[in-house]
Formats: C-alpha cells, sequence, structure tokens
C-alpha cells in the first residue's frame, strides 16, 4: 500500500511515516495542501492520510479535490475536533473515513488497512498462493510451513506478488507500492529484492522472472 501523509506538523508526519514504513508501507509526506496536490497528480496513492487545518491549501478543499479528480484514492482525515457535526462535515466532503488526534497509531494502521482494503476484491484475512500463506497483519508468511525471515521490502514484494495469483507484476509496479517516491526509478532495489526473497523462497523454485516483463510466482510441477 502507498499512503500520502498530508501534515504541517513536522515531528507527527515524520512519526508517522517512519511507523507505517515499519508496517512495510510506503509513505510519502507533503507539508501543505498545494504540495499534496501536486504528489496526487504524478503518484499513484492508495490512501490519503490528511490533516485537516492545513496551510496554502485548506484540507477540506483537498478533499474535495481527492474526491473528484482521484476518486479511486481513499482519505483517512485527521482533526484535532471530533465533534459529530465536524465528522458530518468531513464524511460530507468525500473523506472515506475520519481520526481524532491524538490517537494510537495501531488504530491508524487497522484504519488504513480497511480503506486498502476497499480497492480491491474482498481478499481474505490470510492469503495463500500454492504453499506460501501470508498474514497480512501480522505481517508473518510461511513457504510449507516453514516461517520466513523477510525484511519489510521482502514481505511487500511478496505479499504484492501472492495478490497478484500467478500474474506478472511489473517492476515499475512493485517500485511503485513497495518504495516510496525517493527511490531513483533506475535503482536495482527490485531487482535486489527479488532475488534475496527468491533465496528465502527455498527450493523448489516458485518465484520466476518474465524478462522485460516483470516477476511472478507459479507453484512448483
Amino acid at each position: 500500500m502507498r499512503v500520502l501523509i498530508v501534515e504541517d506538523e513536522p515531528m507527527m508526519a515524520r512519526a508517522i511515516q517512519t511507523g507505517l514504513r515499519h508496517e512495510a508501507m510506503a509513505a510519502d509526506v507533503a507539508a501543505d495542501g498545494r504540495e499534496a496536490l501536486d504528489r496526487l497528480a504524478v503518484n499513484d496513492y492508495d490512501v490519503v492520510v490528511l490533516d485537516r487545518d492545513l496551510p496554502v491549501i485548506h484540507g477540506d478543499e483537498v478533499c474535495r479535490r481527492i474526491a473528484a479528480e482521484h476518486p479511486r484514492c481513499r482519505v483517512l482525515m485527521l482533526t484535532a475536533s471530533g465533534t459529530l457535526s465536524e465528522k458530518v462535515t468531513g464524511l460530507s466532503l468525500g473523506a472515506d473515513d475520519y481520526l481524532v488526534k491524538p490517537f494510537d497509531f495501531p488504530e491508524l494502521v487497522a484504519r488504513l488497512r480497511a480503506l486498502g482494503r476497499r480497492l480491491a476484491p474482498a481478499l481474505p484475512p490470510i492469503l495463500q498462493y500454492a504453499d506460501i500463506t501470508v498474514d497480512p497483519h501480522r505481517r508473518h508468511a510461511y513457504r510449507a510451513g516453514r516461517y520466513l525471515d523477510l525484511t519489510r521490502k521482502e514481505f511487500a514484494v511478496l505479499l504484492l506478488l501472492v495478490q497478484a495469483d500467478g500474474g506478472v507484476v511489473s517492476a515499475e509496479q512493485l517500485l511503485e507500492k513497495a518504495w516510496d517516491e525517493h527511490t531513483d526509478p533506475f535503482t536495482n532495489a527490485v531487482r535486489i529484492t527479488i532475488s534475496t526473497l527468491r533465496r528465502k523462497l527455498g527450493q523448489p523454485g516458485v518465484l520466476h522472472t518474465s524478462i522485460g516483463v516483470g516477476y511472478f510466482l507459479r507453484a512448483p510441477q
């Protein structure tokens, strides 16, 4: 999942970003409404964590623009006000969820994952492909019952491949969903991560390369 955090308080923005990266989510930060809209114009975000009281362009207007121009993107609005009227207003602007500051980080993660599930056909809580089992919420992965000790990026890549259910996932798609915007598009990070993931998955081989196209899982014959 790729998340844009729109928050003008730098320490909070960085704390959320660091926490989401530990949860194997790609997370970028925008400090005001204009910067948020600029990033949305060039990046494909799954969810926007949107502070309501933003400089330059108010969060309410940003929310309206997202709803009108990026209908697939979900919005989790953050605000210091938890009154019923404020919540109703925020949701009427196009927000998909509403969280009052201060909040518990595990609740933020749970709400983001719930919003992410709305983007695609419903998936079971535990994902399975061949003898690979992935638990997205606990960030556990197994091959034939053997626990896989994966880095955050390896886990994020494996999750995307399992969700593809044997379909090819391009390097560009992996960069888009598992890394953030500061990643060099010409980096070999994807190739290296695929290589270490393939080694950890072990034999018989299940992770394959379609040269010039991408990567896919195939059950051993």
